[in-house]
């Protein structure tokens, strides 16, 4: 019978729409968790829930699942192509078969602060200052984790199809910190914040197109929590900042806002940049294309960015970091 629902949503909707790809994404998440039942004791979801901040704005959860060992944070990603993305960049890049590259803010930021504004929840309403998050970034089995980079250990980005394994295997090394009364009792409590006015729910919406100056056509998919940076150093606001002067005249950077209290300051890494490679990572294999002799994958035409051949294009695999092959192009 869902089978036949989901067919006949699919069938009548506009599947070229955002919202409704991001709707199907988290229904699709759901789904996977409800074969969770861990020994009579499943967890509870809830879906599209609304964390306040305290200054009449929210930080939208897209899927939460409650269980006694803690709650599983799910921020559902409903992309297809090649994805590439590092920890540590602003922005991750989806590449469709096309050559098309869309930008969207790094989902580990992003659930980041979702679970900082669930923890102040949490400690402010319910006074409960010790709680198990674990944070899950879940992917549309439509497209393939191409190069992901993750550092930190209480972070897992996976396919959609892992979630079940993922947190079963969470749940199995995680001891008991609720009682199932408690487990409840956190549910009911986070259900009414997923229950809001679809009025709070359109000014919301307003308050992000506004904030970034949406257009329907806009490559990049922004985060209504984009700009929650926070300084470590003092806790201030990290803001944008351009570099005015120097070598590096009109880069980019972060900054504390409490300047010149705070001197901190973060770099911005692009989807392209990173300290271990000069070249661009993000290029789909064309057919024919030729194959790395040294593991098996396929090579794809890079450009140098900097050092003594910047500018010049070479062969590089697409395994990268892992396999280091390159090949020179013949001019």
């Amino acid at each position: 019978m869902g089978f036949i629902l989901d067919f006949i949503e699919a069938l009548f909707a506009d599947t070229s729409d955002p919202d409704w790809l991001g709707r199907r994404g988290e229904n699709l998440t759901e789904k996977e968790l409800k074969y969770v039942k861990f020994f009579g004791r499943p967890g509870k979801i809830l879906k599209n829930v609304y964390i306040p901040k305290g200054n009449g704005e929210f930080s939208e959860i897209d899927v939460m699942y409650i269980t006694v060992k803690g709650i599983f944070v799910i921020e559902s990603k409903n992309y297809s192509g090649w994805i590439f993305g590092n920890e540590k960049h602003t922005y991750w890049t989806a590449c469709l078969a096309n050559g098309t590259r869309n930008k969207f803010y790094n989902p580990i930021k992003q659930n980041r602060t979702h679970i900082r504004w669930l923890r102040k929840f949490l400690e402010n309403d319910m006074q409960l200052n010790e709680v198990n998050i674990f944070s899950i970034i879940a992917f549309s089995e439509r497209c393939e984790l191409k190069d992901i980079r993750v550092d930190s250990k209480d972070m897992y980005v996976i396919k959609r199809d892992r979630l079940y394994a993922t947190v079963r295997d969470l749940y199995d090394d995680s001891d008991d910190i609720f009682s199932e009364d408690k487990r409840d009792e956190i549910y009911y409590k986070l259900e009414d914040l997923s229950e809001i006015d679809d009025e709070v729910k359109e000014e919301h919406i307003a308050r992000i197109n506004k904030k970034y100056n949406f257009k329907p056509d806009r490559e990049v998919d922004v985060s209504d929590d984009e700009d929650d940076l926070t300084c470590p150093k003092c806790g201030g606001k990290l803001v944008l900042r351009t570099i005015k002067k120097g070598a590096n005249v009109g880069g980019q950077f972060y900054g504390c806002s409490n300047f010149p209290k705070c001197r901190y300051s973060e770099k911005i890494i692009s989807e392209n940049d990173d300290e271990n490679t000069n070249e661009v990572v993000c290029e789909v294999p064309k057919e024919n294309s030729k194959k790395c002799p040294r593991c098996g994958g396929e090579l794809v035409m890079r450009v140098a960015k900097h050092g003594e051949n910047a500018g010049k294009s070479f062969y590089g695999c697409v395994n990268f970091p892992k396999c280091r092959f390159v090949e020179n192009i013949d001019e």
